[in-house]
């Protein structure tokens, strides 16, 4: 893998709900990367979160990027609703509509950063061919739909099978699911550069207690990069 820092981006997913904007103020200003945002539709996947408003919303909070995964199908329809909400990136699972392609250039044409999500089950090879379209892949290392899942070990193999497909394009891979100081190292090792972390960041502080998210961001990264 090429040299390339290393992101950690804390998922909204383990905030105050009451309290959002706040929530991505703090973790941003305790030095978070990105800000992930986990859309459900409790159809596509079994949980219900967020829709473009609540993005609208948190948009005016987030300083830089608002990473959003979107874990609904059909997901043609809603893309241009979370572009107006301010979204820079767009991630959208490979069964989450009958054409990939047009989906990832329908992102790209609204103005965002086009990702694409493998399932635990999803094979690495189902992207060899949009390679050329997309910025983000995000490697499920657990189930879609819930936080607080154990980490599924097998999918460092996919990790590492995609980063050598990508070769030297400028593509980020995203790890998402139970990723801690233990797993974070190893993703790392395979080939992810982006750590998508819930309760890892956010556990044991606040909005009034921020400091313990900038030693849960500090420790992963640490970690992360030996």
């Amino acid at each position: 893998m090429s040299a390339r820092a290393i992101k950690i981006a804390p998922s909204i997913l383990s905030a105050d709900f009451a309290d959002f904007g706040a929530e991505c103020r703090a973790i941003e200003d305790q030095g978070a990367d990105w800000v992930h945002v986990d859309v459900m539709d409790g159809h596509f996947v079994p949980n219900i979160t967020f829709g473009p408003a609540t993005c609208a919303a948190i948009r005016p909070h987030i300083k830089g990027t608002m990473d959003v995964h979107l874990m609904i199908a059909p997901v043609d329809p809603y893309i241009a609703a979370f572009a107006e909400a301010g979204a820079d990136i767009l991630t959208a699972h490979v069964e989450a509509g009958p054409h990939l392609h047009r989906t990832l250039q329908a992102i790209r044409a609204a103005g965002v950063r086009p990702g694409v999500a493998l399932n635990p089950a999803t094979p690495a090879s189902a992207v060899a061919h949009v390679l050329d379209l997309v910025d983000v892949i995000c490697v499920m290392t657990v189930n879609p739909g819930f936080g607080g899942q154990a980490f599924i070990d097998g999918q460092l193999d996919k990790v590492r099978e995609l980063r050598a497909m990508v070769g030297d394009r400028d593509i980020h891979i995203e790890c998402d699911g139970g990723v801690d100081t233990t797993t974070a190292p190893r993703c790392v090792a395979a080939g992810a550069d982006v750590l998508i972390a819930g309760s890892a960041a956010f556990k044991g502080g606040s909005v009034t207690e921020p400091d313990a998210y900038g030693r849960n961001i500090r420790t992963l990264r640490d970690a992360a990069v030996g």
